[in-house]
């Protein structure tokens, strides 16, 4: 892996920092792992999937704590020095408290980094892909399906893993949560939100599929599905 003008003490540094024990939830599919850590005291979820079969990693929202990160890499990879399996970075919205490690975490990798095409010029760290609706970024081992949900910014989205072998996981970012939508600053931009997630997701969706949103616990489209009129009705 090329320095790219890093001192190699403070690779070394890094790497082992990356030791230090955080906790890691941890959800076995047939082809791939899902693994989850809570950073920062926003409780900001940061989200790695790895191939079974490859050994590919992506990273979901490097939200803080690069240390913590690398940790969770690491363990996906089974090597604490090794950042060659993580080849994508994907954050799910440009608000800031999503992207506070994300400059260190890809500085320390060669992971390519992507984002909501319209987010990309809110985003301090160079992209060097955009997602608009219904693209896919093909990896070794899996595939993942990019759904835009316009309206907590411009350029929102939700991250698709389609299970051959079970439900299908949505990383959400801060657009869809566990009794509700994520916060807009105008009507028009709760009704935006409110539509793509009723259309691209609750629509497409069983209620079978797994959210994993960008803070706290994650649920079930069928778990919230009854409250839709609820939402709409409240406005957020």
């Amino acid at each position: 892996m090329a320095d790219g003008g890093r001192s190699p003490a403070r690779n070394v540094a890094f790497r082992l920092s990356a030791m230090i024990a955080t906790q890691t939830e941890v959800t076995e599919l047939t082809d791939i792992t899902i693994r989850r850590i809570s950073v920062s005291d926003m409780d900001n979820n940061v989200y790695l999937l790895t191939s079974k079969k490859e050994g590919t990693q992506v990273l979901i929202d490097a939200a803080d704590d690069p240390r913590a990160i690398a940790g969770m890499v690491a363990a996906g990879s089974g090597d604490c020095s090794d950042w060659a399996n993580l080849q994508l970075i994907i954050t799910t919205h440009s608000h800031w408290d999503h992207v506070r490690a994300l400059e260190e975490v890809a500085t320390h990798s060669e992971a390519m980094t992507a984002c909501g095409a319209a987010d990309e010029n809110d985003i301090a760290v160079p992209m060097d892909l955009t997602f608009d609706n219904g693209d896919t970024a093909e990896l070794d081992g899996f595939e993942l399906e990019i759904v835009e949900l316009r309206g907590h910014t411009p350029g929102s989205i939700a991250v698709v893993y389609r299970d051959p072998h079970g439900p299908a996981h949505i990383f959400t970012g801060d657009s869809l949560f566990p009794g509700g939508l994520g916060k807009t600053e105008s009507p028009e931009a709760f009704e935006q939100l409110y539509a793509d997630v009723t259309e691209r997701i609750f629509d497409r969706f069983d209620d079978d599929t797994v959210i994993h949103p960008g803070h706290g616990a994650p649920t079930t489209l069928g778990a919230e599905r009854p409250h839709l009129r609820e939402w709409q009705e409240r406005g957020w």
